[in-house]
């Protein structure tokens, strides 16, 4: 499959970063800290591809939010610099391929926490939209691709958006973007997108004569 646009928008973790190993030794202390294994919290909230904010709201107590917060963004940092991420398969190539300026990362991370992951592989994003940013809602609502292409100032039917989690899809469908997916955390039955793949190694990018990109998957 072939797209024409003028950006890419990519989810950070299990998009570009693997970071599911991490994540789940990270956050599988910091529940069992609150008296929960995480199959029980997981079965309190979703928990794939929603700010920590949101989650920690959902499963502690109104008075231990913040510290909550505090206490999970240091060890998430902490695993990232011992070396707990790794790149996804393709991210680096693929990205070198694009202009700074016709790309960004979109992520439900906050900034701390995702500049530290992005770091660690490598990748340095000109633009970055986190859920420190002045947001009102988060995937699975446009509001995060839409202030991504904003800031590249594209417009938002001229995007790709690369996706794992249902959440980042739907947001990427509603805000009128394409939409790829990769199977690094779903089944592809699980995914609805333009097209599936299962890593970035299937996906390619150059910029045509047009001065647009073109996109090429499979």
């Amino acid at each position: 499959m072939r797209f024409s646009a003028s950006a890419l928008l990519f989810d950070s973790d299990e998009t570009l970063v693997s970071s599911l190993r991490s994540v789940q030794r990270v956050w599988s202390s910091w529940v069992e800290s609150y008296g929960m294994t995480l199959e029980e919290a997981m079965a309190r909230v979703e928990v794939h591809g929603r700010p920590a904010a949101e989650i920690a709201a959902a499963l502690l107590p109104a008075g231990e939010v913040a510290e909550g917060l505090r206490r999970l963004a240091d060890a998430e940092v902490a695993d990232a610099l011992a070396g707990g991420v790794v790149p996804v398969p393709g991210a680096a190539g693929l990205l070198a391929s694009l202009p700074a300026d016709r790309w960004a990362v979109v992520t439900s991370s906050s900034r701390r926490v995702a500049e530290t992951r992005l770091n660690q592989v490598g990748i340095h994003p000109k633009f970055l939209v986190t859920s420190d940013d002045d947001l009102t809602h988060y995937k699975p609502h446009p509001e995060p691709f839409l202030l991504a292409a904003e800031r590249l100032g594209v417009d938002p039917s001229r995007c790709v958006v690369v996706e794992d989690a249902p959440a980042g899809l739907a947001a990427g469908r509603a805000a009128g973007m394409a939409t790829i997916a990769l199977t690094t955390t779903h089944r592809p039955d699980e995914l609805d997108a333009d097209v599936t793949v299962a890593d970035l190694t299937a996906v390619s990018a150059r910029v045509d004569e047009a001065g647009e990109l073109e996109i090429v998957v499979g």
